[in-house]
């Protein structure tokens, strides 16, 4: 299995957004993940689609944009145009999330769907084979830095062998808390992408290919 990293741009200089996202890109990141909340759906307020048009140019990496948001449907063709690669939502964040799941496939986007630590994974067995990408926050979403909750390792694991069932080539992400100590227990029990956003842009510029090649556990 190759896992593959995302650095999350929230943990990013914003003073510097453009730079750092070449810097962490040309560094090894597999995706650059860029974190969209509302202050409504989630108790932040970060970036909307402005930001994301703006970064865009100074990668050819995946764009792999997390929205929680809510509701989410109207801002979907947005993000999508200011040139998302992957747009991932919950379900929670509007009344049809097999709609939503529409609604990006028809702009032409990949689509995830990310289930918060309250969320029983059951929620995705009539969508998993709608889906590019299941994403699981391993915090509650709202903020960086937060400790990753052990029992997430169990919902990576049941959904991995779910994953494996469909025989299709799903991204298992997960997001909250990955640093050098837990990354390995988000990968033994199955996942594939691992975001990191403190982990990966900890030491500046300087730091960040070692600290993806540590997060992968090639170091």
């Amino acid at each position: 299995m190759t896992v593959r990293i995302a650095p999350s741009i929230l943990a990013s200089d914003f003073a510097r957004l453009g730079e750092e996202t070449r810097a962490v890109s040309e560094a090894g990141a597999d995706y650059v993940h860029v974190d969209v909340m509302d202050g409504h759906f989630v108790p932040n307020i970060t970036i909307g689609p402005d930001v994301v048009r703006a970064i865009r140019p100074y990668t050819d990496k995946v764009l792999d944009v997390h929205l929680m948001i809510s509701p989410v449907d109207p801002f979907i063709e947005a993000f999508a145009e200011a040139g998302a690669d992957i747009i991932t939502v919950h379900p929670e964040a509007g009344a049809h999330v097999h709609r939503t799941i529409q609604l990006v496939r028809g702009c032409g986007k990949k689509v995830g769907v990310s289930i918060n630590p309250g969320t029983p994974v059951s929620v995705l067995e009539d969508l998993l084979h709608e889906v590019d990408l299941v994403l699981v926050m391993s915090v509650n979403p709202g903020f960086g830095g937060q400790k990753f909750i052990p029992n997430a390792t169990r919902k990576i694991a049941q959904l991995r062998e779910m994953i494996d069932a469909t025989g299709k080539a799903i991204d298992l992400q997960v997001d909250g808390g990955i640093n050098f100590e837990t990354a390995p227990k988000a990968i033994g029990a199955g996942a594939d992408v691992l975001v990191a956003g403190t982990a990966t842009f900890k030491g500046g510029p300087h730091s960040y290919a070692d600290n993806i090649r540590r997060l992968r556990g090639e170091v």
